[in-house]
């Protein structure tokens, strides 16, 4: 459809599948017979130097530190696995369209503009656009598309398993998990320990990584539960802990073994099941994909899902390709526009009615799309821990107390942050600074551990857009044993960055959650319960209240 208005110029909107060889046939035909004054492309700089060949900027470190960067590559990252996959299926390589419209245009002498939003600002708006709730179910899709059902319900039940070893030491003695049952399997956890890193270390020479982790997990469980939990040979290490760390350690080992075998048999009975509905996925037929009807209903089938990630990635981007359409027609220049089908519709009818247009300042920044409830939870959480830790500082607890309270924080968090950090392949020196600050960060809402350990990973290895296509290489080969797969994934630095950084923040989270509903518990114990912190806490406020007033009166 043309779009002009008297006195101006012209525009011709030509909607397109990305992934579609027809819609390059139409690109290179209508451009050719109709030769405009500028061709517009649904393309910002960076995609477009891409599709020409030339080299994505890399990641600076400093930008990690600005927030959702790895986030905004993750959604990213989804977004064009889709496309490749398609792109396969198809034979036509994603944004074929798009270059057969550059470079006709070029080749003819014909003017090209680069008319879409800049894809890093669409992606901040589109992850900050989307609710805690979108981002679960998107990350949750993409880990049951493209992964076993069965390790993400391990991974469920490791997570459901940390938050049952709190219950067990607190409660567990009603039901018969006392000490003497706690000792025994502390017992277990440190043969199992040694026997697994034993076979780690020492199986490297003639075992894969998939079989040396399976074969550690394997005589670690098994001959730690038979030597430490029962036969009890790990005593002499358990007595020496103490109490207090073998209430922690064996009721986290009850709650994780609890959690591993509800989440092993939900992923078992989710890949079951799953496996049946594969099967009835319903054949696309490219040929209707351009077709108005089609593209709407997939469209609106997205806006029901995030209607925020929809309005920051179709409908924002509807207005600011359409501003830019506008300024063309009114230079007086005959346009043909070249966008996404799912485009069309949205930009001829600001063509239509450019007055209906939103600011142009409302289209560009950061738009957190409503109230921050993250940050605002995350800010109680801080102000109520601060205020913990100052008001008992204040009360007649001592400082041995403060100390070992706040040393268990320190420690807690800096060895699960460090240590998930180095799990997930990260440098010593990465490990190490994100396990430094973790204590500081879980506080704080605006910074995480993992910005740090990723700010150190980049230092040595640079990051870039051009990792997602080899990371989308990688999973579509289908026949590729699962363990060479993750071996050669890891091997990207983007997929490295991105598990480093999430298992360095998750560490930091899980060991906060630890502390506050597993750790202060014990400690409580040992200042009277409850009603003792409670009485340090009034007592702290008092004093806290009485030397302010000491200071103004």
């Amino acid at each position: 459809m043309s779009q002009e208005a008297a006195g101006e110029g012209r525009v011709r909107v030509v909607g397109t599948a990305h992934v579609s060889e027809e819609s390059v046939r139409e690109v290179e035909e209508t451009i050719d017979a109709e030769r405009p004054d500028v061709v517009a492309v649904e393309l910002d700089e960076g995609r477009y130097r891409q599709l020409k060949g030339g080299e994505p900027d890399d990641i600076e470190p400093g930008d990690l530190l600005s927030g959702n960067t790895v986030f905004q590559f993750i959604a990213y990252w989804m977004l064009s696995y889709v496309q490749a996959r398609l792109g396969d299926r198809f034979d036509v390589t994603p944004g074929a369209d798009m270059l057969a419209a550059v470079e006709t245009a070029e080749d003819l002498g014909i003017d090209v503009a680069l008319v879409d939003r800049d894809i890093n600002e669409t992606m901040r708006r589109f992850w900050s656009r989307m609710s805690f709730v979108e981002k679960l179910q998107m990350i949750g899709g993409l880990a049951f598309g493209i992964g076993d059902s069965r390790g993400v319900g391990l991974a469920g039940g490791v997570i459901l398993g940390v938050l049952l070893g709190p219950l067990v030491a607190i409660f567990g003695g009603s039901v018969g998990l006392g000490h003497p049952v706690l000792s025994r399997i502390t017992g277990g956890v440190v043969v199992a320990v040694g026997v697994a890193a034993a076979i780690w270390v020492f199986g490297s020479s003639v075992l894969s990584t998939e079989d040396r982790l399976l074969a550690a997990l394997a005589a670690g469980i098994g001959i730690g539960g038979v030597a430490g939990v029962g036969f009890g040979l790990a005593a002499p290490v358990v007595d020496a802990l103490g109490d207090f760390t073998v209430r922690v350690v064996g009721s986290m080992a009850v709650g994780i073994v609890g959690g591993l075998l509800v989440g092993g048999v939900i992923g078992q009975l989710a890949a079951v099941f799953g496996a049946a509905e594969v099967d009835d996925v319903e054949e696309i037929d490219m040929s209707r994909m351009t077709d108005t009807d089609v593209v709407t209903a997939m469209m609106e089938e997205f806006r029901q899902f995030s209607p925020g990630g929809a309005a920051a990635l179709i409908d924002e981007r509807d207005a600011f390709i359409a501003y830019k359409l506008v300024a063309l027609r009114q230079s007086g220049a005959d346009v043909l526009a070249v966008v996404g089908a799912g485009h069309r519709e949205g930009i001829e009818r600001y063509l239509e009615h450019p007055e209906e247009l939103p600011p142009m300042a409302s289209l560009t920044g950061t738009d957190g799309g409503g109230i921050p409830w993250g940050k605002v939870v995350g800010t109680a959480i801080s102000v109520v821990v601060i205020g913990f830790f100052v008001l008992l500082a204040l009360s007649s607890a001592g400082d041995d107390t403060l100390l070992r309270l706040f040393g268990a924080w320190f420690l807690v968090n800096g060895i699960f942050a460090a240590g998930l950090a180095k799990a997930a392949g990260a440098r010593w020196s990465s490990s190490l600074v994100g396990g430094a600050v973790a204590w500081m960060t879980s506080i704080n809402p605006f910074l995480a551990p993992g910005w740090f350990a990723g700010y150190m990973e980049l230092r040595h290895d640079p990051v870039n857009i051009s990792d997602i296509s080899t990371l989308n290489d990688l999973l579509a080969d289908e026949e590729k044993p699962i363990g060479d797969l993750v071996e050669e994934m890891f091997s990207v630095p983007l997929f490295r960055l991105i598990i480093v950084v999430a298992a360095t923040n998750i560490g930091s989270i899980v060991a906060s959650a630890l502390f506050v509903a597993y750790l202060l518990p014990l400690f409580a114990l040992d200042l009277g319960g409850a009603a003792g912190v409670t009485r340090l806490l009034f007592e702290g406020a008092r004093n806290g209240w009485e030397i302010l007033w000491g200071s103004v009166a």
